[in-house]
């Protein structure tokens, strides 16, 4: 087939190794990485597939594509590109929608202490992660996750699904409808300013800090100072 990737971090890589293994003609779309964030460009470039750092669009579309997978990109992808490939577009989104559409969903879903999060492989639509659901999976957030050894669990897991997602869009499945009013949305950016505020519980003081963790990224702050773990706040808010 031919298929449009716009990629981006270790997922956005291993769904174009999926690709290139299953003899797929791939065009990438990504953006430029910090050197803590695996390189989509870079790999493009060593395994001499067609990139771009431009953002998608109808006028710089390479060919007409079957299938468009959204893995991790951080543009809006326009109505233009959807019509273009008549709908046969996904995306993958890290929470059980519709439940935490937008940014940071992991990051809420350990904050605001649930038990389970998951991922969802949704078809993209101009209303951003509403779309009629392909596939959809639980994993349990454990009491000793960090924000990275959540999103790592659950992308390691999704990918496992991706193949398995672009067969059934290629076919015209036609998926499950969303309750699109139900779920909140999450503006990018870090949850509270990543500031713990003194009034909240000790739990969620806890479950906070380890939502906070991604390094490089920076830790949770209180009275203005980082903080990796609940003893260094213990006695500091009495």
């Amino acid at each position: 087939m031919k298929i449009i990737l716009c990629g981006y971090n270790w997922v956005g890589c291993k769904a174009l190794d999926l690709l290139i293994s299953s003899g797929h003609e791939v065009f990438v779309y990504t953006h430029s990485s910090q050197y803590y964030t695996n390189d989509l460009e870079s790999f493009c470039k060593k395994k001499g597939v067609a990139y771009t750092l431009e953002k998608i669009d109808e006028a710089n579309l390479p060919f007409l594509p079957e299938v468009i997978a959204s893995i991790y990109y951080r543009y809006i992808i326009s109505k233009s590109v959807i019509d273009a490939c008549n709908g046969k577009i996904f995306n993958l989104h890290p929470s059980l929608l519709p439940e935490y559409k937008g940014c940071s969903s992991l990051t809420w879903a350990m904050i605001d202490g649930l038990n389970t999060s998951g991922y969802t492989y949704h078809y993209l639509t101009t209303e951003v992660d509403k779309g009629k659901i392909i596939i959809q999976k639980e994993v349990a957030i454990e009491d000793f996750d960090t924000q990275v050894s959540l999103y790592y669990r659950v992308m390691f897991d999704a990918v496992k699904d991706f193949l398995n997602v672009v067969d059934l869009v290629n076919r015209g499945f036609e998926g499950l409808e969303q309750d699109k009013d139900q779920g909140k949305y999450f503006k990018r950016g870090a949850p509270y300013q990543g500031a713990i505020d003194p009034g909240w519980e000790l739990e969620k003081k806890e479950r906070f800090i380890r939502a906070m963790i991604f390094p490089p990224l920076p830790l949770a702050t209180f009275n203005g100072k980082p903080v990796a773990n609940l003893s260094d706040i213990q006695g500091a808010d009495k």
